[in-house]
């Protein structure tokens, strides 16, 4: 029997020498502790992550006429970060396997006074746009925290927990974009909107805290090392970039929206920054809270089923959004734009969950059983899931490029969301036809187990 011990190794700090997650009696007795512990503190770190991530969202509203920036350059400074922190996530995947994840949460976590303090020092009427752009590339960095963080998480767990596990650490951290933007409203009501470096310096404490907590508490699992081969066969594997495609819409659509709403009320509806902020928290927030039941559904019903109703509604909401836009009723657009958020965060879930269960399907389908299927799966969905993040977080820069151009050409976003709309019904065409046509028909012939349920995958996985 496996005993974990986290002790300093040869490599120095806390390493776990054996993890087996897939037995139950190490998982009973000693696994599930350690693993919930090390998924609260990498909840932390990163939640903070992504309300750094999410800055410029809320920067731009307090940068007034004086700035001298208008609407299309706000959403490129949001673009920008949005494409740093997509581009990071690769190296942020690997990272975990070369330094352990408890190391590289210690690492990523104070990598975020960056982007803090240099938007302290810059946010003043009077700064250049291309110093506001160059800190907006700095900020991207912590769009990195939500990849490591997946990978690293994802090995703790046994595959009939990893939606759950998986949903609640990407939730957890989601949230931390309605939280920035609530700070950012409690900043503008009380301070006014000419107080940005308020905000910016209530997070360097938290940034400090979440560090020293990551160093003090979390541990590394040894078992979880570089692999090149990996990383090139998850490349190679069709699946991942299909995945990829999906979690373009799910996740894509969730940091687009969420960077974007405050710009689009601003600019669509004559909102002030005050109105903005107090109505841009809410879709966000809810999209966060409902991801780990997104996990939880897939984990019950199979991630497949999930993500197509998902990409369903989505489409539908968007049709409701269009409708409100051309007849100029915000009451109307905003029900149907927070239904996009919690939408896209239960696809988020239940996409996650689809991961690790096709790749235990590719596994089966080899003709590997028990301990060796469970290995391979982790091996690849550990490599695929960074590479997915990364994919699916460029999902968010189209957005934000699509209401820029939107904007500019027609002073309306209607053109963006009938360009949304199309993608949607495309996602929900690619989900069907992969996932579940194949799944339902008699010729279906291999399932993943997670939770004692059977969840569809595709039956030529592997072929």
């Amino acid at each position: 029997m496996s005993v974990v011990r986290p002790r300093p190794a040869r490599r120095g700090g806390r390493w776990i020498e054996q993890w087996d997650p897939e037995d139950e009696h190490f998982w009973r007795t000693t696994g599930e502790r350690v693993a919930r512990r090390n998924l609260l503190l990498s909840v932390l770190s990163e939640h903070i992550g992504f309300s750094v991530w999410s800055f410029w969202s809320v920067l731009v509203l307090f940068m007034g006429d004086e700035y001298g920036v208008d609407a299309a350059g706000k959403f490129f400074l949001v673009s920008t970060a949005t494409l740093v922190g997509a581009l990071v996530r690769v190296p942020y995947t690997f990272a975990v396997a070369r330094f352990g994840g408890r190391n590289w949460t210690v690492i990523s976590a104070s990598l975020l006074l960056l982007p803090t303090l240099a938007a302290w020092v810059v946010m003043e009427p009077g700064t250049s746009y291309s110093t506001f752009l160059l800190v907006a590339v700095v900020t991207g960095i912590g769009g990195g925290n939500f990849a490591s963080s997946m990978t690293n998480i994802n090995a703790f767990f046994p595959l009939r927990k990893k939606g759950w596990a998986l949903g609640l650490n990407a939730g957890g951290g989601n949230v931390g974009v309605p939280v920035v933007q609530l700070a950012g409203l409690l900043v503008i009501a009380t301070a006014g909107d000419g107080s940005p470096r308020v905000l910016l310096a209530a997070y360097t404490p938290l940034i400090v805290v979440a560090t020293v907590l990551a160093w003090r508490y979390m541990d590394n699992l040894a078992p979880v090392t570089n692999d090149t081969g990996a990383a090139r066969e998850s490349v190679r594997d069709r699946h991942t970039w299909i995945m990829s495609f999906l979690y373009t819409g799910t996740f894509g659509s969730f940091i687009g929206y969420g960077f974007a709403f405050g710009l689009v009320l601003q600019t669509q509806f004559d909102r002030t920054p005050l109105q903005a902020a107090s109505l841009t928290f809410v879709g966000p927030l809810l999209g966060s809270l409902v991801r780990p039941f997104g996990g939880h559904w897939a984990d019950r019903f199979g991630g497949a089923r999930i993500t197509l109703w998902v990409f369903l509604g989505m489409a539908a909401a968007t049709g409701v959004v269009i409708a409100a836009s051309r007849a100029e009723s915000l009451g109307v657009f905003l029900v149907g734009f927070v239904a996009l958020f919690v939408l896209s965060g239960i696809g988020n879930g239940s996409t996650y969950k689809m991961i690790p269960g096709i790749y235990q399907a590719k596994a089966v389908a080899l003709g590997l059983r028990g301990e060796a299927a469970a290995a391979y799966g982790r091996r690849l969905s550990g490599a695929a899931i960074g590479l997915i993040g990364a994919v699916g977080a460029l999902g968010g820069l189209g957005i934000n490029l699509a209401f820029r151009q939107s904007f500019q050409a027609t002073g309306s976003g209607v053109n963006a969301f009938v360009a949304f709309l199309v993608f949607y019904a495309l996602c929900s065409a690619v989900t069907w036809a992969v996932y579940l046509r194949g799944a339902m028909g008699p010729r279906s012939r291999e399932t993943a187990v997670a939770g004692g349920r059977r969840n569809e995958v595709p039956g030529h996985v592997g072929v």
